[in-house]
């Protein structure tokens, strides 16, 4: 498997720095990375705002007025 170019001169005149400059250029390009996801505060989480669940079923009434 033979390998092509990733980038082709055309211009003769193109100095060596130039191609460098060019080569940074698009070696920057593609190492962008993802943004690293930011941790939730545990005051700002959304869950905090739901209600909790409410015990059912037999004894329920009485599971629902102790504390967790």
């Amino acid at each position: 498997m033979s390998e092509q170019p990733v980038l082709r001169v055309v211009t003769p005149d193109a100095t060596p720095e130039e191609i460098a400059a060019l080569v940074a250029v698009f070696s920057a390009m593609g190492s962008a990375a993802a943004p690293a996801k930011k941790p939730v505060a545990a005051w700002a989480s959304h869950q905090r705002r739901l209600r909790p669940a409410h015990p059912h079923g037999p004894g329920g009434w009485r599971a629902s007025g102790q504390s967790r």
